[in-house]
């Protein structure tokens, strides 16, 4: 399992430390908002909006500087488009990872 990392936020923010928090605050208020989104759509078994709430958690994703996870976030987003749920579980994993590390930013 990989892990976030705050590398592509550094190198974005060059030596900008107000724009790295800045960076790093709008993710904290948005991905929690994203991944309840996810799982409202999920539980509704509206894989269609539920595909659409996955592209939005991937770019938090590759922000996070998960290279593998994202991969496994297109699969998934792709399934979903098919009416499957297949790679749920390794998706939700990935949230809770995600959720995890930003809990100790």
């Amino acid at each position: 399992m990989e892990y976030p990392n705050l590398s592509y936020i550094e190198t974005l923010s060059g030596n900008d430390i107000a724009f790295k928090k800045k960076l790093i605050a709008i993710i904290k208020l948005e991905f929690p908002t994203e991944k309840k989104v996810y799982f409202k759509s999920i539980e509704a078994k509206n894989f269609k909006k539920a595909s659409e709430d996955v592209h939005k958690l991937k770019h938090k994703i590759s922000i996070l500087g998960l290279e593998k996870s994202y991969a496994v976030a297109a699969d998934y987003e792709k399934n979903l488009k098919e009416n499957k749920d297949a790679g749920k579980e390794s998706f939700d994993n990935i949230l809770q990872v995600i959720t995890d590390f930003l809990n100790t930013l």
